[in-house]
């Protein structure tokens, strides 16, 4: 019985990665901007071993999504065409994509723009700048993957 407890514990062990679960993943990052897509798809690739799918526009990221159907999205606010807001309401309207969940990624800290996020319903919403080495685990534990 003890054994069996220690070699349940070593695999869960042997499954995390830094905190981070090691079960594969996919994620689809929309931005428009490049250095930021980059800098995030770099560090969910080779911090967490994740596969990433990118997106530079609101309207690319919902045909991806729909196309890939990642794991989750991490969805930059601030877009030109189809903000961040708006991209996250056709993900809705989907039902390919209703249920994935979306992380926003937002550089505005003000408290009536944090609520107005909040209340669009999306699992957390992280800021910018973010500390690439983070960034897995902010995801992880926004999603409840730890």
């Amino acid at each position: 019985m003890v054994n069996g407890a220690v070699d349940n514990a070593a695999a869960a062990l042997d499954n995390k990665v830094g905190g981070i679960s090691a079960v594969p993943r996919k994620i689809l990052i929309i931005d428009d901007e490049d250095d930021i897509r980059e800098v995030a798809a770099l560090s969910l690739e080779t911090v967490a071993g994740w596969e990433v799918i990118k997106a530079s526009s609101g309207a690319q990221g919902v045909a991806r999504a729909a196309e890939h159907r990642p794991d989750a999205i991490l969805l930059d606010v601030m877009m030109p065409g189809m903000d961040g807001p708006a991209t996250f309401r056709e993900l809705r309207r989907n039902p390919d994509t209703a249920g994935i969940p979306v992380l926003l990624l937002t550089a505005k800290v003000q408290g009536n723009d944090q609520r107005r996020f909040a209340d669009l319903g999306v699992e957390a919403v992280l800021f910018k700048p973010f500390d690439p080495l983070m960034l897995p685990s902010q995801i992880s534990d926004a999603l409840g993957w730890n």
